[in-house]
């Protein structure tokens, strides 16, 4: 099974429309993440109709962030682009009339069920300028000469 990468690559493309010095358009953005333009546009529609980023048509138009990133947390950018699975293909459905499998199965996913709220909380005390804070702290140490 593929993984899901919606809320990585969002992430990404949302640091890099902060650090941008004006809009981006699909197709720059699609490069960055390696995908197809379209998969950007749709993904990003999501993050407008959120009210995080907006577009503009025409010449010199793309896509731009709406709101500052430190108002922005990954729990909102998770639900933007669709509340992807955060975790999958961990409980098994292979014989499902198997006592044994129905005690995994049951005990399992009420464990990932907690689990999931518990990361999903985290995902709101984390915003993208907590992100953004450390790509440019990792970029500065990189600048530095040795």
């Amino acid at each position: 099974m593929r993984t899901d990468s919606r809320l990585s690559r969002m992430l990404h493309a949302l640091i890099h429309m902060d650090q941008a010095d004006g809009p981006l358009t699909s197709e720059a953005i699609a490069a960055m993440l390696c995908t197809n333009p379209v998969v950007v546009r749709r993904l990003l529609g999501g993050l407008r109709d959120s009210g995080y980023v907006q577009s503009e048509k025409g010449h010199g138009g793309g896509w731009a962030l709406a709101v500052a990133l430190d108002d922005i947390t990954l729990l909102d950018v998770y639900r933007a682009v669709g509340e992807p699975p955060v975790f999958s293909d961990l409980v098994s459905e292979d014989a499902p009339e198997c006592l044994v499998e129905q005690a995994v199965n049951a005990h399992l996913s009420a464990t990932l069920k907690e689990a999931e709220a518990v990361l999903l909380a985290r995902f709101g005390e984390v915003t993208l300028g907590m992100l953004s804070r450390d790509f440019e702290a990792k970029a500065a140490r990189r600048r530095k000469p040795r």
